[in-house]
């Protein structure tokens, strides 16, 4: 299959790519390198031996897509390409309805120009909001606490809409949270541009010595050890997800959300514990006040 990755030089994306070119698809990735690395794009390559077509393109930019879609003429799309840090979201909202949403559209709309009927789009689970029970399953209701969660649920509800206009359409949203790790060759894994937003690699830098200290956003959550539990699932079996979802996608017409997560929580502390015993490294942290947005504990399940 002839698979367009958007944000396919990002985090997940580039373990994506990878994945998908192990199965046999071929690849185009389309990113702006606003949180990626064409390095990711050259490593992987290299790593299954497989070329990849690369294109620097904004999401945004309909004729930049137009030019992409017509020189690669994918069958399906994977739809990364997006903003996802929960506290910017909150201050920085218009930026953030502009690229995830107005930048879904833009896809959507490329997509339809090239008659491309297929796409998995890389949701939250940040859109079911406050948790009225746990763990998440695909019936919880959907009311986002922060613009982010917001943003990826207007897609959601967007990509719907598209779906059911035309016979033969199919999409799939996979909601999730916290990847971490990296693939076992060492060769790719999580380098965020700047500040990390992610738990992960901020303790890795710590850990590393490039920052001093950890930055824990709160610690009088509900949870054992007052400090925010989250799902983590290793990146490369999301990336596996992302790869059966395009592979199992059904009869046209079809929209489906389906939850992907470790089934279980883990709090921050617990994290920077399980770190320290595995590096034998001492991590160094300070607490801080709550992040806008923030919700005390969740996790995914069936």
């Amino acid at each position: 299959m002839r698979v367009l990755v958007t944000g396919g030089a990002g985090y997940i994306g580039s373990h994506t790519c990878l994945e998908l070119l192990t199965a046999g698809h071929e690849v185009c990735v389309l990113d702006n390198l606003h949180n990626g690395y064409l390095r990711a794009i050259e490593r992987v390559s290299s790593l299954t031996n497989r070329m990849i077509e690369f294109t620097d393109c904004d999401i945004r930019d309909g004729e930049a897509l137009n030019s992409a879609f017509a020189k690669f003429a994918p069958e399906s799309v994977i739809h990364f390409a997006g903003l996802k840090a929960i506290g910017e979201s909150s201050i920085k909202p218009l930026m953030y309805y502009d690229v995830n949403v107005g930048g879904s559209i833009a896809v959507l709309a490329a997509m339809e120009r090239a008659g491309c009927t297929n796409i998995v789009f890389s949701s939250s689970a940040a859109v079911y909001g406050d948790p009225e029970y746990l763990p998440y399953d695909e019936e919880h209701p959907t009311r986002p606490v922060n613009p982010y969660g917001r943003t990826k649920l207007m897609a959601e509800q967007i990509i719907h809409d598209w779906v059911k206009t035309t016979p033969g359409r199919r999409a799939t949203a996979l909601r999730y949270f916290n990847p971490i790790g990296a693939h076992v060759s060492g060769q790719i894994g999580e380098c965020p541009r700047g500040v990390p937003n992610n738990l992960m690699p901020y303790i890795a830098q710590v850990a590393s010595g490039r920052r001093a200290e950890l930055n824990i956003w709160g610690n009088d959550y509900d949870t054992l050890d007052g400090t925010g539990l989250r799902d983590y699932i290793h990146v490369v079996d999301l990336a596996l997800a992302h790869v059966a979802a395009l592979e199992r996608q059904g009869a046209g017409d079809t929209f489906e959300a389906i939850n992907v997560g470790s089934g279980k929580g883990a709090t921050v502390l617990e994290m920077v514990r399980a770190f320290e015993a595995a590096s034998n490294k001492k991590i160094p942290y300070r607490t801080a006040k709550r992040r806008q947005g923030d919700i005390d504990k969740f996790w995914v399940g069936k």
